[in-house]
């Protein structure tokens, strides 16, 4: 059962969505009913958080049992000796799992409420605080100490400063108010910091603000998949066309034992500063950071000796991973998306563009990953067909791990074909709470294997090209 509301959309995003999900090749598979029941269920798990929290540990560093040792302890003082394990996952050797705890039903609500965004309101449920950028409105005599009820506006309609809310909000949990209602919307300008500490979150994760910050990297388990899909090797050159904030390009280096060469790019300059920051905290060195668009990232004339940074002659590179630019439908929680259907159809060709970039700039016999944190068919198996249809010097190559599910139908890709990508669905997995009791029954290979399905949508495809275009 749900405890959140279904995901909503604009009225002609949900019609795009139902379209895609009850497509011929689809009913054709499962049924009708069958195919319905998976879209329902796809909708339901998306507004909900993903039942583990994954963080990848800098193995540049420190090794995973050490780091195991130093969260659990973290853990267990956050949570007040509740015994919460921390899991080693035994295909990704450097990530580690916490059991998220909820949703919890019987806590009492208090009448001074906090409203937040719907963006802080996600973060919540996967273990922040409540940060004052945040809040958009407080009850009339909040202050500093006071307990509070947390709300999310979801659809984003509360006025920043109001003294009440009746619109649709959702439960977060209660909180310890760290500052006042006047503190919090001073007229001086708006402040940074904590604004609630949360005491009884509905979903019970460990907050990471300043928990190894060196050690860990907080990234969703099918992130962490693509890296090791790559597979970089010491003294390759690799190229992350769109990487920010730097998750992916810093886990490529640990892989590489930071050796060799990390190109990563961003078209946005700030985020290219915080794959800097990223880079410099892990103390990892083979990162070159460009604020360059990587639709223009191809050069034709020769370049300059000592010439480094975009743009690049073709053939560049021995690996390339294009986490794409995506409408991401798969992120979760998300209980209200907002984008409107010329949005959600804008990236396509985006990405096609990227794509072919990346197709020129790989070396024969280079190994080409696509990824993306989205649902849709015209973003994942539709771009796949398109590629090796367009590229005949591509072929689509077995992942390793695989760990998610195979390949949606709809996009007339042969069964083989979809045995060679990963999709990761989180209707995979039937709507299921976490309590403490049920954690202690469980095995830990039922554990890991909700960790593999119940998280973020994601999609992955590999290729290799065998020669020259």
């Amino acid at each position: 059962m749900s405890f959140f509301p279904k995901i909503s959309f604009q009225c002609e995003v949900e019609e795009y969505l139902s379209k895609v999900f009850r497509n011929n090749e689809l009913i054709t598979a499962l049924g009708t009913q069958e195919a319905e029941n998976k879209y329902q269920s796809l909708l339901s798990r998306l507004s909900h958080p993903p039942s583990f929290t994954t963080v990848r540990v800098n193995t540049h560093l420190a090794s995973v049992k050490h780091v195991k040792k130093l969260l659990f302890e973290e853990i267990q003082k956050q949570f007040k000796g509740l015994c919460v394990p921390v899991l080693e996952h035994p295909k990704l050797q450097d990530i580690l799992l916490i059991p998220v705890i909820g949703p919890r039903h019987d806590f009492k609500k208090h009448p001074s409420e906090v409203i937040v965004g719907a963006q802080c309101g996600y973060a919540v449920l996967r273990g922040a605080h409540v940060y004052v950028p945040g809040i958009v409105s407080t009850s009339r005599f909040v202050k500093a100490g006071d307990l509070v009820s947390v709300y999310s506006d979801i659809e984003g309609k509360c006025k920043r400063g109001a003294k009440e809310f009746e619109g649709v909000k959702v439960f977060l949990g209660n909180g310890i108010s760290e500052l006042s209602r006047n503190e919090i919307f001073s007229s001086s300008g708006p402040l940074k910091g904590l604004g609630v500490r949360m005491i009884e979150p509905v979903y019970l994760s460990p907050s990471f603000d300043n928990v190894l910050p060196s050690h860990l990297f907080l990234q969703n388990l099918p992130s962490v998949v693509v890296s090791h899909i790559l597979n970089p090797q010491p003294g390759e050159k690799i190229l992350d066309m769109c990487a920010a904030p730097g998750g992916k390009a810093t886990h490529l280096a640990t892989l590489m034992h930071d050796q060799g060469e990390v190109i990563a790019m961003d078209r946005i300059a700030n985020k290219v500063k915080k794959i800097k920051l990223n880079a410099e905290l892990l103390q990892l060195n083979c990162i070159k950071a460009f604020c360059y668009d990587g639709t223009k990232a191809l050069s034709v004339e020769k370049q300059e000796d000592g010439h480094e940074g975009p743009p690049f002659l073709p053939e560049s590179f021995d690996r390339i991973l294009l986490d794409a630019p995506c409408s991401g439908m798969g992120q979760r929680p998300n209980m209200a998306y907002s984008s409107t259907l010329k949005e959600v159809t804008s990236y396509q060709p985006l990405q096609r563009k990227l794509f072919t970039v990346a197709v020129k700039l790989l070396k024969p016999g280079g190994v080409l990953v696509y990824s993306t944190c989205t649902i849709t068919l015209s973003e994942n198996e539709e771009q796949v067909a398109w590629a090796l249809k367009r590229f005949p010097c591509l072929q689509l190559h077995p992942q390793e791990p695989h760990i998610g599910g195979e390949g949606m139908k709809g996009a007339g890709l042969s069964l083989d074909q979809l045995k060679l990508l990963q999709r990761f669905d989180p209707a995979a997995v039937t709507l299921q709470g976490v309590d403490i009791n049920s954690l202690q029954d469980s095995r830990e290979d039922d554990l890991i294997s909700l960790a593999n399905k119940d998280c973020i949508g994601f999609f992955i495809a590999k290729f290799i090209k065998s020669k020259s275009e």
